[in-house]
């Protein structure tokens, strides 16, 4: 009887701007997996890492799968020819993969994919890492692929959500996706709040489908495998999907925003959050951006709120000394401005007082006093009464205590909806019975 490896098998960056999808290589791969009579020990990961790095594709996701094999030697040579074949080299991709054959991955492998989740992980801290813990790995190119592939291996699920992902025949990779908007807007509040990010009622927009030529068809996102499957049952189109699959994922658990900014040292495309006072009142720019400052400790940093967030509106009513937590991402610095914190969440903590000085109230006539002159107090035009200072009044502030989030539109991958605040999924175990994958054709 052939003794059984357990392999776990990470990859990243396989695809461009202009195509393909590192989850369309995990599908495939998958499927090649199955007819190996590979036994699948978890649903595969989709780990999506810092969003603000600026050499991403789109949403700088890594695959991890975890199977029960007894050919790991020629596993790893087909998935290697996968990697090769399904790459998109020729327009920027820097494939990684990272095989690992041991039963329990160890701390530091969840350590590492903390560390890419809120800033740049360097290429020579990944070869470090493979030399340190001797890892099996193969790359083209500049190996900017092998960080998420070690990431992706070893995450740590604190929370977790899953999204089942469908893709389009080849005939049909370079044509317009007609999605029913009906059949989605119905979906989502048929699933709603199991499952998230399908549709933006205020923009009248589809969120399940991306535009670009790549083969993903469209991904609906939830609480747990059942779910997805059943949403996505219920999207409607006129073209019909060639498979799918469900990935269990960290999207919408705002992982990459739990890590507390350094204001003293701030690293461009770093994320994370700050706790701070307004400083400086809120400004709009031309194009409806609005910026602020908020400091800590006697330090101020710059942040930016952008006009597609819709989060303006909040941004613009604060005021200085209000007391604030702002999630986002360090935008490098220019020539025309320092670092910027760009607001991916705004949490107001505390409100000031907005007190001004208007003209005394005549009592007896119930009206405003006009001022008689500088330095020569008020008097009622009506019946002369006169009083020497104004006074207070406080005017009502037009915002809450609470926390406010972009339109679903402008959310990230990773950016927890409202309806996820405070709920965390501990671990769904993997039901092998449940119809993860599929291949209609």
């Amino acid at each position: 009887m052939t003794e059984k490896s357990i392999l776990h098998i990470g990859f990243d960056d396989t695809d461009s701007r202009k195509g393909m999808c590192t989850t369309f290589l995990a599908y495939k791969i998958v499927e090649y997996l199955k007819k190996e009579k590979a036994r699948f020990l978890d649903y595969p990961y989709l780990i999506r890492f810092n969003p603000n790095v600026p050499w991403k594709t789109r949403g700088n996701g890594a695959v991890a799968l975890k199977i029960e094999t007894g050919k790991p030697q020629l596993i790893k040579k087909n998935i290697l020819r996968f990697i090769k074949k399904y790459s998109a080299v020729k327009d920027g991709a820097n494939p990684g993969l990272v095989f690992y054959e041991q039963k329990d991955i160890p701390e530091k492998f969840s350590k590492f994919g903390k560390m890419a989740l809120y800033r740049l992980v360097s290429r020579n801290e990944a070869k470090k890492f493979i030399q340190d813990n001797q890892l099996e790995t193969y790359h083209i190119g500049n190996g900017q692929g092998l960080i998420g592939a070690i990431g992706a291996i070893g995450y740590d699920f604190h929370d977790h959500t899953f999204e089942l992902i469908s893709y389009r025949d080849k005939v049909n990779l370079r044509k317009k996706r007609e999605i029913f908007k009906d059949s989605v807007e119905k979906m989502q509040q048929l699933t709603f709040p199991r499952t998230f990010n399908s549709f933006d009622e205020s923009k009248n927009r589809i969120l399940i489908a991306p535009h670009g030529p790549d083969p993903v068809f469209f991904g609906v996102r939830g609480e747990d495998p059942d779910t997805v499957i059943k949403g996505a049952s219920l999207v409607k189109s006129k073209e019909k999907f060639c498979g799918y699959m469900v990935f269990r994922s960290n999207q919408g658990t705002g992982d990459h925003l739990q890590n507390e900014i350094d204001i003293k040292n701030l690293k461009p495309f770093s994320s994370g959050y700050l706790v701070g006072k307004i400083t400086e009142k809120p400004y709009t720019i031309l194009g409806g951006h609005v910026f602020f400052s908020i400091s800590r400790n006697g330090v101020a940093v710059k942040c930016a709120v952008y006009k597609p967030t819709k989060l303006t509106t909040i941004a613009e009513k604060l005021m200085v000394d209000d007391l604030v937590k702002i999630g986002g991402g360090i935008r490098k610095s220019s020539k025309k401005h320092k670092r910027v914190l760009n607001v991916e969440f705004l949490e107001v903590l505390g409100l000031e007082r907005h007190v001004v000085m208007i003209n005394p109230l005549c009592m007896k006539c119930e009206k405003r006093m006009k001022s008689k002159g500088k330095n020569q107090g008020y008097q009622c035009s009506k019946c002369g009464n006169t009083s020497l200072t104004k006074v207070k009044q406080e005017i009502p502030r037009q915002i809450e205590k609470q926390f406010y989030l972009p339109v679903a539109s402008a959310h990230r991958h990773l950016t927890r909806p409202l309806q996820r605040i405070g709920k965390f999924n501990s671990k769904i175990e993997f039901n092998n019975s449940k119809k993860w994958f599929s291949k209609t054709n």
